[in-house]
């Protein structure tokens, strides 16, 4: 099993030091990789996300990469279809090649209509951009020149080149649990990226994964809430091993304190719990 750690982007504990801070902090600690959320415009009598100020997911984890030098860089999720594909895999692709082939992208396609009604994405069309976006990423971190016309998303690139290229096609892990985003996971995903789901509806999630990939780099991921401040110890150890024999490889974990001090002190006793379980 492994760990990752969602970096303090969003609400009162988000800053540019905190970033640092929880960074650092976290490769100390071992953890496997740090994580950011997206949002770009979120209505304002919105339930989720429950704050409205989020920093640009690319920028702050690029901010996290500079702090450290070995932990994974991870998305949970972009929404792809709200952002030019080329664009998209220029700003993955270079941020794979600065920190040193560290990225995971997770991604999906995206559920807040408002947010897309804000960018001037149709919403209706997000399930075939997601899917293009994925494709177009590709051919940008592997082709070289590139020739592609891209309907959905009005990409077209004749003999392009778009260099500097990652040393490897990025990971994409698929997040979601609707019917599109399965049939994503397995047509065009490098693995699994569920959130807050109970370990027995992981289990039939997982199951239905496996019996299509079932090779064990196709990983299964889940982001988990737990506060690691106020929940027992054994009781959040007990549910990662529930999430394990669900089949998931890796966690994500949030704190859901809004501070630095209580983010960090949060950090610290999940590392000292995960230790228990690896």
């Amino acid at each position: 099993m492994k760990f990752g750690m969602h970096l303090p982007q969003a609400g009162p504990a988000a800053s540019a030091a905190a970033i640092h801070a929880v960074a650092k902090q976290a490769e100390e600690l071992g953890f496997d990789d740090v994580w950011v959320s997206d949002h770009i415009a979120v209505p304002k009598d919105a339930v989720y996300p429950p704050s409205a100020y989020i920093l640009d997911p690319l920028i702050a984890l690029t901010w996290g990469a500079a702090a450290t030098e070995r932990v994974g860089l991870g998305t949970t999720v972009l929404v792809l279809p709200l952002r030019p594909p080329v664009l998209l895999a220029k700003m993955l692709g270079s941020l794979d090649v600065m920190s040193g082939g560290r990225v995971i992208v997770g991604a999906a396609g995206g559920w807040l209509k408002e947010e897309f009604d804000a960018l001037g994405v149709p919403f209706e069309e997000r399930g075939a951009r997601t899917d293009e976006t994925i494709d177009v990423m590709r051919k940008c971190w592997t082709e070289d020149p590139i020739d592609l016309v891209a309907p959905a998303t009005g990409a077209k690139l004749v003999a392009v080149r778009a260099k500097p290229q990652p040393e490897r096609s990025l990971p994409i892990w698929i997040g979601g649990h609707s019917e599109p985003a399965f049939r994503r996971a397995v047509q065009r995903g490098d693995g699994w990226h569920g959130a807050f789901q109970p370990p027995d509806k992981t289990a039939e999630f997982t199951a239905r994964l496996r019996s299509d990939r079932p090779e064990s780099s196709f990983t299964l991921s889940m982001r988990a809430r737990w506060d690691a401040l106020r929940d027992p110890a054994d009781e959040i150890a007990r549910g990662v091993d529930e999430y394990m024999e669900a089949g998931i490889q890796h966690i994500v974990v949030e704190p859901s304190q809004r501070d630095q001090d209580s983010w960090l002190r949060c950090s610290e006793e999940f590392a000292k719990i995960f230790e228990r379980v690896r």
